[in-house]
């Protein structure tokens, strides 16, 4: 899968790696009482401060400012907070927004703090996840909480056939069954058309990469992602999906207990959802399962999105040691199985999944298989709006719109223009590289002389 190249000279990382070091090192600014100023968002801005009382009982000098953001707003808020130089110390960042900040050169990198931490241990996270944070080889958040997307499905309508399938024919052919016994009015899967995360999964799973050059220009034209979107849209030509946007599924919930759709491809919010909202003489007819590879015979299952937020430290931190303490302190074991008690999200360390027993509840369990195989989004910080182009090309292929070739043809053309800007720094950045070698290299022959 393609990466993507930070969007920045690797001087400004090192320099910013060296500066970071610096002030953990001599606790510059730290003297009298620290202040952390941290962000956090929706109800994790919330929970978050039941944690605060111990760590500043731990360090008497820290004293910890929890700012609490909605969602909605928080990328917002953290871009006029960059231009304004008005960041927080700290704060809580969606996976898919590191790469992002990182171009902009807003967070500090952490591998020195890292490898100086008796805390965190890199073996203990979720591979994938734990990548979504690395960028050309440098660190530069702390997996907080995970979370992935598999197949939500009701026992008692998957019954009658194999389960659970190991490649797509076999799930496609439950499908069918599904829909063969439920009437014109049910369908087998829920997967709302103006999502992106169901086609790209699938991508993923073929291997497909998305983008290509280093992240220089779209890739969806490529046979595995075709493939992909053949499959998805698919389900809707075969009427075994409807295709529903978000805001026409009225109910989610009551139309899963209804049986008006036998599964979905969803994530882990919906385990405490699902437990509270279906009647309790229904709470034995769901389960999870993680996701099918595309063939038979392919390593089981297959793969799916790596997500969550991290934690991240801004390259203007009044207080980088202090700061450092606390991202530290709350990747504590301790303190993810506390976050997990508080928020219901879903640790990030291997080691609190099996001494706090979700390894071995069944619907959560799913979970942690299906996060042995999650892999990252390319790395670039125009990838949300390109995941969004990747949607509306789904739909206007399911809805009929437009042919599957024109579709992929026009996203290529769509993404290759987000991405000409990127293209001019990268090529520019190898240029002035190449250069800097040849100066070099000019030199060194001319000494030999």
């Amino acid at each position: 899968m393609a990466g993507g190249v930070r969007a920045r000279p690797p001087a400004r990382a090192l320099a910013g790696c060296l500066l970071l070091a610096a002030a953990l090192g001599c606790g510059g600014g730290d003297d009298g009482e620290a202040v952390v100023r941290f962000w956090g968002f929706g109800r994790e801005g919330e929970v978050v401060r039941e944690l605060v009382p111990e760590f500043e009982r731990r360090h008497p000098g820290i004293r910890v400012d929890v700012q609490q953001i909605p969602f909605t707003a928080a990328h917002e808020k953290l871009l006029t907070a960059f231009v304004g130089e008005a960041t927080p110390d700290a704060a809580q960042l969606g996976n898919t927004w590191v790469p992002e900040l990182v171009a902009l050169g807003a967070i500090a990198p952490l591998d020195q703090s890292i490898a100086a931490s008796a805390t965190v241990d890199a073996d203990d996270y979720f591979a994938g996840v734990w990548d979504t944070n690395v960028l050309d080889g440098t660190v530069w958040g702390l997996p907080w909480y995970v979370d992935t997307r598999l197949l939500f499905y009701r026992t008692d309508l998957v019954a009658d056939g194999p389960w659970p399938p190991r490649s797509w024919a076999e799930w496609r052919q439950a499908m069918e069954r599904i829909r063969a016994r439920g009437g014109p009015h049910r369908h087998a899967i829920l997967l709302p058309i103006d999502e992106w995360q169901q086609p790209v999964i699938l991508a993923l799973q073929q291997g497909a990469p998305l983008l290509s050059a280093g992240g220089r220009r779209g890739a969806f034209r490529e046979p595995r992602f075709r493939r992909a979107m053949e499959f998805y849209t698919g389900l809707f030509a075969a009427g075994l999906a409807a295709p529903l946007d978000q805001s026409t599924v009225a109910n989610l919930y009551q139309e899963f207990a209804a049986g008006s759709f036998a599964m979905m491809i969803t994530g882990p919010w919906n385990l405490g959802e699902l437990e509270r909202r279906l009647p309790a003489d229904m709470q034995h007819l769901w389960a999870t399962v993680p996701l099918p590879p595309p063939e038979e015979g392919m390593a089981y299952p297959g793969a799916s999105l790596a997500g969550g937020s991290s934690l991240v430290v801004f390259r203007r931190a009044r207080s980088p040691r202090a700061t450092w303490l606390w991202l530290e302190y709350l990747s504590e074991p301790e303190q993810q199985a506390r976050f997990l008690e508080l928020s219901g999200n879903l640790p990030a360390r291997r080691s609190v999944w099996e001494a706090g027993g979700l390894a071995e509840d069944p619907r959560t369990a799913a979970f942690m298989t299906q996060l042995e195989h999650a892999v990252p989004t390319p790395k670039v910080p125009e990838w949300e709006r390109i995941a969004t182009r990747i949607a509306q090309a789904g739909e206007q292929v399911a809805r009929g719109a437009r042919s599957l070739d024109a579709a992929l043809a026009a996203l290529d053309a769509d993404v290759d223009r987000m991405l000409e800007k990127r293209r001019w720094m990268l090529d520019r950045e190898t240029e002035e590289g190449a250069e800097a070698v040849s100066a070099v290299a000019g030199r060194a022959a001319g000494a030999e002389r």
